[in-house]
């Protein structure tokens, strides 16, 4: 089984990856070396996009400005990390045989065996031993992200009269089915936060009490009104009143369909 193969089995890709397809000659030569076979069949099969909201996958196709391959440091870099932390290679001899290198952000590197894909399958599930990244959180199943265009809104909310659990739970009743994306909460129970996402719909969600009280959520923007029906549906039920509704940067908008910009 390819390294491949196993990460496929682990993370589902996604059905329309973002900036997956393109010119690969084109790009070997703006790069001025010719690209592993298997990275090349990771980027077709998953795209640019993100790893369990923690390490980033590039691709040369697209016209982002935070999407490409670049060189840094005589490494040419494929990847990153929500740390920025960047995935790299050391591109000497054969490029199947080329090492995979981790390059802290503050002093601290690293090499792998090579294989672009089975050093992201390792990571995934846990298998990979780094001083230099973040592992994944314990009992959650990995997934994948596409950088695709979304659409952010945060709901701030009146606490209501039912405790916060039950309050999650509708939340979660009314969006389901939904798979758990990680939790944190304070030590006196106070304040925390639940990241959640719904299966099927690419909807992501924080329901947030580590400030203010409020539900978080990202979304491709043609399923805005969607999104919108059940989450007002679900405030309702969760006995609370919907105070404002802002970007993700905090600037309030005039309602939900308000432009972003």
């Amino acid at each position: 089984m390819t390294g491949l193969d196993a990460l496929t089995r682990a993370v589902p890709p996604p059905g329309d990856p973002v900036d997956a397809r393109g010119d690969w000659a084109e790009a070997e030569a703006r790069l001025g070396v010719l690209l592993p076979a298997d990275y090349k069949l990771l980027a077709e099969t998953y795209g640019w996009g993100e790893f369990c909201d923690y390490l980033y996958l590039r691709t040369p196709f697209g016209t982002s400005p935070h999407n490409g391959l670049e060189w840094y440091d005589g490494l040419l870099v494929w990847g990153g990390t929500m740390d920025a932390d960047r995935l790299c290679w050391r591109t000497e001899g054969d490029p199947g045989e080329w090492p995979v290198v981790v390059v802290g952000r503050g002093a601290g590197r690293e090499e792998f065996a090579p294989g672009a894909a089975g050093f992201v399958e390792e990571w995934v599930t846990g298998r990979l031993r780094s001083e230099v990244l973040a592992g994944m959180e314990p009992d959650l199943a990995p997934w994948f992200n596409g950088c695709g265009p979304r659409l952010h809104r945060c709901l701030g909310l009146s606490e209501g009269s039912r405790p916060y659990a039950e309050r999650l739970r509708i939340l979660r009743d009314v969006l389901a089915p939904t798979v758990d994306r990680g939790s944190w909460q304070s030590e006196d129970g106070a304040r925390g936060q639940d990241h959640f996402a719904t299966v099927g719909p690419d909807w992501h969600l924080t329901y947030d009490r580590s400030g203010r009280h409020q539900i978080r959520v990202s979304f491709p923007p043609e399923d805005r009104t969607q999104v919108r029906d059940r989450l007002f549906a679900a405030v309702r039920l969760m006995g609370c009143t919907l105070l404002e509704i802002t970007t993700a940067e905090g600037r309030p908008l005039a309602d939900w369909d308000a432009d972003d910009a």
